[in-house]
C-alpha cells in the first residue's frame, strides 16, 4: 500500500505523450492490455527497441526519467524528451539499479544508456503512437474534463471515487493498493493525476526523487477508442449521415482536428458541419487552453436518444 498525504497539497492534471509510448512497448512484451479492439492494434507494427524493451520488460519498477512526469496538458513528446536528454548520469544511474530486469544489453555508462533509451522512445514515438495521437489526446483530455468538472463541484475525495478500485481517499491521504509499501507526505507541489490510454487495468505511482508525485491511472472511455463510429441511423434521415455521425460521436467533448483524425474526414467538412450543428443548438464549444471543444447539448443529447 502506498499513502500518499495529501493534507493541505492540492491535485493537478496532465497528459503524457511518453507515457503512451512506454505502455505501447510494455504491451509488446505483455505486460499491459487493452479492452476492446486495442488489442489488435497493438498487435501491429513494431519497432526493435531491444535495450528500451529490456528496462521496460521489469515487472516492478521501470524508471522514472525515460517518462518524466509532464507539467500540463499540453506537454509534448518532444518536451518529454528534452527532459529525458538532459537527466543527469547519477539520477539515471540510481533508477537504473533499482529496474529488476536483466541490463546487461544496456550501456554500461549511465549517459549513454540514456541516450540510447531516449532514441528509442522517439523511434516508438514517430512510428507508432504519433500517427494516432490526436485520437488517443481525445480521450486522455475528455477523461480530464470529467474529473476536473467533479472537482470543482464535489472536492478532491470525488476525483478518486471512480479513478480505480485500487484508489481510496482515507482522511487526508490517498490510498493506492500495490504491492510496494510508502508513506509520502505530498509537499505543496502537491498530487500530478495523469490518465493513460495504455495503463489499463493497472495504476501506478511516482514517489522517485526528484521527480513530482504521480498517480498513473486508466483513462474513461479507452475500450471505444478502436471502436467504429456507430450508425446513425433514423438520426441520418433529419440531419444527414455526416452530421449524424458526429453528433452521435460528439457523447464526449472533442476538437476539430480530433474529430477528422477519428472519423477520417477533411478538417473543412468537420468544421463545416459543427458550425451547422452549433448554430441548431445541438452542439456547444469550450475552450481547454488553446483548445476549442465541441459538445453535445441537452438539445442534442435529447435528439440522439430520440431518433438515434
Amino acid at each position: 500500500m502506498v499513502e500518499l498525504v495529501l493534507s493541505t497539497a492540492g491535485v493537478r492534471f496532465a497528459i503524457s505523450p511518453l507515457e503512451e509510448v512506454i505502455g505501447v512497448v510494455r504491451g509488446w512484451l505483455g505486460r499491459r492490455r487493452l479492452p476492446g479492439g486495442g488489442a489488435g492494434w497493438l498487435g501491429g507494427a513494431r519497432v526493435d527497441v531491444p535495450e528500451l524493451a529490456a528496462v521496460l520488460g521489469a515487472r516492478h519498477y521501470i524508471t522514472e526519467f525515460l517518462s518524466p512526469p509532464p507539467e500540463t496538458a499540453e506537454t509534448t513528446a518532444e518536451g518529454q524528451l528534452r527532459v529525458v536528454r538532459a537527466t543527469a548520469a547519477e539520477q539515471v544511474a540510481v533508477e537504473l539499479g533499482m529496474v529488476d530486469a536483466d541490463l546487461a544489453k544496456l550501456p554500461k555508462e549511465p549517459a549513454v544508456a540514456r541516450d540510447v533509451l531516449a532514441d528509442q522512445l522517439e523511434a516508438v514515438w514517430r512510428q507508432v503512437v504519433e500517427p494516432e495521437w490526436p485520437r488517443m489526446r481525445e480521450v486522455l483530455a475528455a477523461d480530464i474534463a470529467y474529473r476536473t468538472r467533479r472537482l470543482g463541484e464535489r472536492g478532491v475525495a470525488a476525483v478518486f471515487e471512480t479513478l480505480h478500485p485500487r484508489v481510496r481517499v482515507a482522511g487526508e491521504s490517498v490510498l493506492v493498493d500495490i504491492a510496494a509499501r510508502e508513506r509520502l507526505r505530498l509537499d505543496e507541489r502537491g498530487l500530478l493525476l495523469v490518465p493513460s490510454v495504455f495503463a489499463w487495468p493497472a495504476v501506478g505511482v511516482v514517489t522517485v526523487p526528484p521527480w513530482q508525485p504521480t498517480l498513473l491511472y486508466p483513462a474513461r472511455g479507452v475500450a471505444e477508442l478502436w471502436a467504429e463510429p456507430a450508425a446513425p441511423g433514423a438520426l441520418a434521415g433529419v440531419v444527414g449521415r455526416t452530421k449524424a455521425i458526429l453528433l452521435t460521436t460528439l457523447d464526449r467533448p472533442a476538437a476539430t482536428t480530433e474529430l477528422a483524425a477519428r472519423l477520417g474526414l477533411a478538417k473543412g467538412t468537420v468544421s463545416a458541419h459543427l458550425t451547422a450543428l452549433r448554430a441548431a443548438g445541438v452542439v456547444a464549444t469550450t475552450r481547454e487552453g488553446h483548445r476549442v471543444l465541441y459538445r453535445r447539448t441537452e438539445l442534442g443529447d435529447a435528439l440522439c436518444a430520440g431518433i438515434g
